[in-house]
């Protein structure tokens, strides 16, 4: 097994898209050639210099680009006739942290997004080409404006590289853009790309022009069907230290020409930007390399990254593990500090939307309190959610009707469960709680606005696969494999020429922007059609291409903290939120990268540059293992290893920081954070996140020997990972082991091991990863209160090495980024909770009744032999009714009264396991009528009621 693993990584590692890059450089009189792919591409020594006089006001605003959110670069003018740029209107709902006014709601003038206008222009040509050895010199006619030096290093590697001078001849306002490149027709392309939002085919209707600071990285590229074409900044003029932003963007690259054509340019430094005003004599200098590439943009990105930036498996623990980050964000997510609004069963979202709460799903808590063995976790999260996600219309929940912003609802017209969620939820619970069916089914026959204004379609494909995981009609299967086919047809096999996915409305988050890559993964995994596995790969990979790969890392220490302060977000300076203070330290540059991180969205990117919710990596993984695609798992591994020790708060986004890395980071009232966001509906998806890293690496580097059954946790936005706990899966030899992770179940010596753990009777299942480049032996100890070993029990190694059980302690040994696994036998496990919470109870009485006093739902939540709890809420507000009574009688006779005198109208009643219960409800309306509703029974097993 050890050989096989060891072979699998060795597999990935030599599975790169190609081997090097085999071109071949020339110089003739007018041009340098790059002949590769059977073809020769011409460079031309072709610049264009913007000019400009006095200052022109460069700022981002919000682009009119249809079904999308994204800032573009835009220049002030004068010339009415360039005043091309029309700003889009921002609504009221668009507001809260990412979305800067600064941005969206300065007044409208007269401006062009359109580089070539953003000065005045002159266009020059080198009129000779003169080789010396292995450098090409340009040479320039005479200009009175300025003057021009260049040379290009044919015999540079990975591609030859263009230097110039520029020496300006008066003061003002400069911009070089390098114009040479080849240029096509986009009928005769392939695919192209320029940063952020332009992929596939789909390319922008005016010269934008991207700066440094948004491009994940410094390039636009054209791929013509052999090869493709770049013109790729040097990664010095875009350094580690500061972190980029606009303030410091040095270039900008564009992927339109001013005569319509695709072409990749590069213009430094950005008119009106850093270093464009210059002084008449001082030189300026910059560099590039010519990109060409016999690959698709895909691969040519990983290329750069890898060869150019220095990408690779970079991250190791080295500050914590990740159980133990898990252990603390879990820790942490129950505690006053993560701000959970019990009245309103949600997550306060108090950072955007003043005095609303916002949940993303319910599966997360309870898969934390199945997993982790946690009635707490369970009663104070899950339970609470369950209900909100029955109940409410939109995620984000506010009793305030006045509020716009985000577009929040304060209705009870439920379920904003997406159907996944309800066919997750009744597979978890044993199949009894028929009402989640049902509402799948109604869920799949229309639609629903969900998160924000974007409005879900009921019966897509993504749908029926989840609707047959639930029912296991074939019906559903068959649906979604066809749809799913020709969902292909339309939207994977033809790469996107506009923003238009039929399975998409507005483009914001960076899914809306890639096929369904990850519920394609699901029905690969269901159905083992390798079609869809090849969807998932493509789409994944394209995904990467919104997770920066520049600028490369130092190998040096960075400084941070600067006299003992925190970065300040300036954000949360204006809500007036106070300092926070670490002490200065240093700290390795590796550690504090954004390599492998994605922005928050197009509509945020230019203020939340790298977000720590990377829910991507485990699908990445996963999708990696199954194509063997060595740069899916080292963009997973870089987006979630070593990063931090409890939750980081939600970006990096002022200045490098090791705030977020520290324990205690997220340990403080609201108000006293400063140096990042925090989006309290975000802690427990993250640790889902973190759940299904653990359990996908495991499963990987295992080669499937180790694999857990899952439900889908869909969210919203970019928040879907993997659910487990729900059923028992294969550890090995074992096939029916229960994933059981209850928290701090081991004390480990060396920080780079990561672990899952599982049980069957009597047996204890542990698998090591080692998250480092080099072997690790240590010390494991087993916590004696959780797991109790007897004084005759043995130790056995599926992989690794594993020696000396005593008491509860034993010695590992954990390949360089390898596995372990063994199984400890003869042991006393606490999983109470997790067996009555699972348990088959095989009850399928009546649960869900409409009432039609108040509009009211009532559900019967039947939660193994756990519990039984009576659910009822109205969804008529208090513009009806003053107050709502609930009388409740359960099987045992015992009577329960609640009155709730304020909105939101719901109730809830814990009953006896077994047996009929009877309700009824007293309403009281504003003008002071007092309306019942006859006594309803559920629990009955002998007949319905719908």
């Amino acid at each position: 097994m050890i050989a096989q693993r060891i072979a699998f990584f060795a597999l990935l590692t030599a599975l790169i898209p190609f081997a090097g890059n085999a071109q071949r450089v020339t110089a003739g009189s007018k041009y340098i050639t790059i002949s590769s792919g059977g073809r020769d591409y011409r460079f031309l020594p072709s610049f264009t210099v913007l000019y400009n006089t006095s200052d022109p006001a460069m700022a981002l605003k919000p682009g009119g680009i249809r079904k999308v959110v994204y800032n573009l670069l835009t220049w002030k003018t004068a010339d009415s006739s360039r005043a091309d740029f029309k700003q889009k209107k921002v609504n009221a709902s668009v507001a809260g942290d990412g979305f800067d006014d600064r941005i969206l709601r300065t007044k409208a003038e007269m401006r062009t997004a359109n580089v070539f206008n953003s000065g005045t222009r002159t266009d020059i040509i080198a009129s000779a080409i003169q080789v010396k050895g292995d450098t090409a010199f340009l040479v320039f006619p005479a200009s009175k404006a300025f003057s021009l030096k260049a040379w290009v290093l044919l015999a540079a590697k990975p591609y030859p590289v263009l230097q110039y001078s520029f020496v300006p001849k008066r003061n003002g306002f400069y911009s070089i853009g390098y114009t040479g490149a080849p240029a096509f027709e986009k009928e005769a392309t392939a695919e192209s790309w320029q940063p952020l939002i332009w992929t596939e085919k789909r390319t922008p209707d005016q010269p934008y022009l991207t700066p440094a600071f948004m491009a994940t990285l410094p390039t636009t590229m054209v791929n013509d069907g052999k090869s493709t074409i770049g013109v790729l900044a040097s990664p010095e003029y875009l350094p580690f230290q500061p972190l980029p932003l606009l303030t410091n963007s040095r270039f900008g690259v564009a992927l339109l020409n001013n005569r319509h054509q695709l072409q990749p340019q590069l213009f430094a430094p950005i008119q009106g930007g850093y270093l464009s005003e210059m002084k008449a004599g001082k030189p300026f200098t910059f560099s590039f390399s010519l990109v060409v590439q016999s690959a698709s943009v895909s691969a040519t990105y990983q290329y750069i990254a890898e060869n150019v930036f220095g990408f690779k498996n970079y991250r190791h623990n080295d500050i914590a593990s990740l159980n133990t980050a898990l252990d603390n964000m879990v820790d942490y997510s129950l505690s006053h500090y993560a701000w959970f609004v019990d009245s309103l069963k949600g997550c306060a979202y108090s950072t955007d939307v003043p005095g609303a709460v916002k949940n993303v799903s319910s599966l997360n808590p309870l898969e934390l309190a199945i997993v982790r063995n946690d009635t707490t976790m369970f009663e104070k999260r899950a339970y609470p959610l369950m209900e909100f996600m029955l109940s409410r219309e939109k995620f984000l929940f506010s009793l305030d009707s006045t509020q716009k912003i985000q577009s929040p609802s304060r209705k009870l017209k439920g379920p904003i469960a997406p159907l996944s969620e309800l066919g997750a939820l009744y597979n978890v619970f044993g199949k009894h709680n028929s009402f989640y069916t049902s509402l799948a089914e109604k869920e799949f026959s229309s639609s629903r606005t969900r998160n924000l204004d974007d409005n879900e379609i009921g019966n897509s494909w993504m749908n029926a696969m989840f609707l047959y995981k639930a029912t296991s009609d074939k019906k559903y299967l068959t649906a979604a494999v066809a749809k799913a086919k020709q969902y292909l047809k339309q939207r994977v096999y033809k790469k996107q020429t506009a923003f238009q996915d039929p399975l998409n409305g507005s483009h914001f988050f960076w899914p809306t922007y890639t096929n369904h890559w990850i519920e394609f993964l699901e029905l690969y995994e269901l159905t083992g059609d390798t079609a869809f596995l090849d969807a998932a790969r493509e789409g994944a990979r394209y995904y990467t291409m919104f997770t920066w790969m520049a600028p490369a890392i130092p190998d040096s220490l960075i400084t941070v903290n600067k006299g003992g302060k925190a970065p300040m977000y300036w954000y949360l300076k204006s809500k007036g939120h106070k300092q926070m203070y670490y002490p200065e330290e240093q700290a390795p540059a590796w550690r504090l990268s954004e390599m492998g991180l994605t922005p928050e969205s197009s509509g945020t990117s230019t203020g939340h540059r790298a977000i720590m919710m990377s829910n991507y990596a485990p699908w990445m993984l996963r999708i990696g293992y199954y194509s063997k695609d060595s740069f899916l798992v080292n963009v997973a591994k870089a987006a979630i290893i070593g990063r931090y020790r409890n939750f980081p708060g939600y970006h990096i986004n002022t200045e490098r920081t090791t705030a977020y890395e520290k324990a205690d980071f997220p340990l403080h009232e609201h108000t006293d954070q400063s140096v990042n966001s925090f989006h309290y509906n975000h802690i427990l998806p993250m640790a889902s996140m973190l759940l299904d890293y653990l359990v996908s690496d495991a499963f990987a580097r295992s080669n499937g020997a180790i694999n857990f059954p899952s439900e889908y946790i869909e969210g919203y936005a970019y928040l879907q990972n993997k659910m487990y706990g729900a059923a028992k899966g294969k550890f090995y030899d074992e096939r029916e082991a229960q994933l059981w992770m209850p928290k701090r179940l081991l004390n480990i010596d060396n920080v780079e091991l990561n672990y899952i753990a599982a049980r069957t009777p009597g047996k204890l299942l542990l698998a090591f990863t080692n998250q480092s480049a080099d072997e690790v032996t240590t010390r494991v100890t087993v916590n004696p209160s959780l797991a109790g070993l007897a004084s005759g029990s043995v130790l056995k190694a599926y992989a690794g090495a594993a020696s000396g059980l005593k008491d509860s302690s034993f010695t590992v040994t954990v390949p360089a980024n390898g596995i372990a696994a063994v199984e400890i036998n003869k042991v006393q496990i606490d999983a109470a909770f997790q067996q009555q919470i699972l348990a088959n109870t095989g009850d399928n009485s009546t649960d869900f009744v409409s009432i039609p006093e108040g509009n009211a739902k009532a559900l019967l939540f039947k939660l193994g032999t756990y519990s039984r709890r009576l659910y009822v809420f109205l969804e008529d507000d208090d513009n009806k009714w003053k107050q709502a009574k609930l009388t409740c009688t359960d099987a045992e006779g015992r009577k329960t009264e609640v009155l709730k005198s304020s909105y939101p109208f719901e109730f809830t009643v814990p009953v006896t396991l077994s047996g009929a219960v009877r309700f009824s409800l007293e309403l009281t309306a504003r003008d002071g009528r007092i309306i019942n509703s006859a006594e309803i029974e559920l629990g009955n097993s002998l007949k319905k009621q719908r």
